[in-house]
């Protein structure tokens, strides 16, 4: 590791805040020598705020159906191998009631843009789980919607959504979504979102489909202007059934060296060890957890719908996934230092320069 390095990791270690340039610097840079350093002062950090706990979303994948034709997701609306689904709200709300009795006190209910959720419907479902569980958080993973509907969600209970930006560089956005679907739009979503109230969270694919060490570093200063309770990095699996399926899948050691950095730019984030990484990987949501997340999601959908909520190939869902292995997770974290704690998981906010 170069000096020149040392110097970056420091500085952003201290500050929270490197040039979009010098981000770029500390990503062509990635060793397992830097990476460990990073991993480290980035362990050390979330310590400070959230000690050894780790906590957990039930996941609730609500619809596979979308009306987006995004060219890296395998529930996009073009593809006719997709089984559809979507749940009504007394199956989301007896999902609900088990990651309650399991010890759940935050629920991400997740899906495609899909017209059968009208705001009616997501008020009426948002107010009957809080009145049933008014000690929980509820988030939201719904797409883009409008300023509207999301001060109405807001209103009736939501306390976080989720909303990955995907890239913060236009022209890269471009490449990976249909023409109908707006860089700017995507913008002015999470910026609404943040003006109506939510705890907000953005991210991205690592190793996406034309993506460059100056796409993540632009990635990189955005997140540190914006400064998301939450943010969901996870590397590109691709499907089979879309126009990427011949790309490579991203790498968990740049996956779990992003994770550092980011929780060096926002020591307080919530930051999860995905989904995603689990399945490129057999360790992959420990070595995120290493690497400085402190947040993982088991599945609570039902087990008939698990599979078909397919948005890369070989998504992991049985198993340590699902929540009635839950005991087995927390082993798992056990074994490497954490604790699974039961609690909403609220971000620490902290001050920092």
């Amino acid at each position: 590791m170069t000096e020149r390095v040392q110097q970056l990791i420091s500085r952003l270690t201290e500050f929270h805040s490197l040039s979009e340039e010098s981000y770029r610097e500390l990503i062509d840079a990635c060793s397992p020598e830097t990476a460990q350093v990073l991993a480290v002062e980035a362990d050390r950090i979330r310590r400070g705020i959230y000690g050894t706990d780790i906590y957990i979303r039930g996941l609730i994948e609500i619809s596979n159906i979308c009306r987006n034709d995004c060219r890296y997701c395998g529930i996009r609306r073009s593809n006719t191998n997709c089984s559809r689904y979507h749940l009504p709200p007394e199956t989301i709300l007896r999902c609900v009631a088990l990651g309650y009795t399991l010890g759940f006190r935050t629920f991400v209910l997740q899906g495609g843009e899909d017209p059968y959720y009208t705001d009616d419907l997501l008020v009426s479902l948002i107010r009957s789980i809080k009145s049933a569980h008014p000690d929980c958080a509820v988030t939201l993973s719904l797409g883009e919607r409008g300023s509207e509907s999301f001060r109405r969600l807001y209103e009736a209970g939501a306390d976080r959504y989720l909303l990955r930006h995907e890239t913060a560089d236009e022209a890269h956005y471009n490449l990976l979504h249909p023409p109908e679907l707006s860089f700017r739009h995507r913008m002015d979503c999470l910026t609404a979102l943040r003006e109506t109230g939510y705890q907000v969270g953005c991210g991205f694919m690592v190793g996406s489909p034309y993506q460059t060490s100056a796409h993540l570093a632009k990635d990189l200063k955005f997140i540190e202007t914006f400064r998301p309770e939450m943010c969901g990095i996870g590397p590109f699996i691709p499907h089979h059934d879309t126009p990427f399926a011949a790309f490579p899948a991203g790498t968990v050691s740049m996956t779990c060296y992003l994770l550092s950095i980011i929780r060096l730019i926002l020591p307080d984030v919530l930051l999860p060890a995905t989904t995603a990484l689990g399945t490129i990987h057999p360790a992959g949501r420990e070595l995120g957890i290493q690497s400085g997340a402190n947040v993982v999601m088991p599945n609570l959908s039902p087990e008939d719908t698990r599979g078909r909520y397919e948005l890369y190939d070989n998504k992991l869902c049985t198993g340590v996934e699902s929540a009635d292995h839950l005991n087995e997770l927390k082993q798992r974290m056990d074994a490497i230092g954490y604790r699974i704690v039961v609690s909403r998981g609220d971000v620490r906010r902290t001050v920092h320069a």
